[in-house]
């Protein structure tokens, strides 16, 4: 052995002969979205215990490790707060919903005797993913909506209602960036335009949309009036 080398050496072996081994136990699974597949995948929940090791062999607890997400597939480790974000069939769920609840609430703002509005409408939401939506579904919802609510058309946007917009909304804002939320505004927005200028009761119902979807207020202004310009 050459002078010196001794102590390096037993530096380098260390970590070889000392360590720290996590075990752990899954405690629930389901499916997400793995950032690292990039898509829709199953996972296990896991928590761990960490030990101290000699030599591979585990001596002595060290605590307890987060709980883990660990990806079915690839089988990368994530946080907890990675089950926040929907997976992609959740959010198209969540779209579409949406979308299709700020059809409503625009169309009982100003009424169904409009056709060309109750057509932009039904394009938008069959856009969005319903697919047999038609105006005569959406005509009997708004129906639906004005027996339930006592309200007729032409009133501000009642609490019921705002309720249901908030409801579709709020979980959906987080994960939209901002021109995704812009575009769910400017698609009620061309359905109160379809069949002539924004009344008080369909502004008033847009502004609400624009809250639920945590826009400024100066922004939603800004956008409705956009939609109302010729391009």
């Amino acid at each position: 052995m050459l002078p010196g080398r001794g102590r390096d050496d037993r530096t380098a072996r260390l970590p070889r002969v000392v360590g720290t081994r996590t075990a752990w136990t899954p405690i629930g699974d389901g499916e997400f979205f793995c950032p690292g597949c990039g898509g829709d995948r199953n996972y296990q929940r896991l928590t761990g215990r960490r030990r101290l090791t000699v030599l591979g062999v585990p001596v002595l607890p060290r605590g307890e490790s987060a709980p883990t997400v660990e990806c079915a597939a690839c089988r990368g480790h994530y946080g907890t707060e990675i089950l926040d974000h929907p997976t992609t069939t959740r959010f198209s769920a969540m779209l579409r919903d949406a979308v299709h609840t700020v059809a409503l609430a625009v169309l009982t703002a100003g009424g169904t005797s409009s056709r060309t509005a109750l057509e932009t409408a039904a394009v938008a939401v069959r856009a969005a993913g319903f697919e047999d939506c038609t105006e005569e579904r959406l005509s009997a919802l708004v129906e639906a909506v004005e027996a339930d609510t006592g309200r007729i058309h032409g009133e501000p946007c009642v609490p019921g209602l705002a309720i249901e917009l908030h409801e579709a909304l709020d979980p959906l804002a987080p994960h939209l960036a901002a021109p995704g939320r812009e575009s769910i505004l400017l698609t009620g927005a061309r359905i109160a335009l379809a069949d002539g200028p924004y009344t008080p009761a369909e502004r008033d119902a847009l502004a609400t949309v624009g809250a639920a979807l945590t826009l400024p207020s100066a922004d939603v202004s800004r956008l409705l009036h956009s939609a109302g310009t010729p391009s």
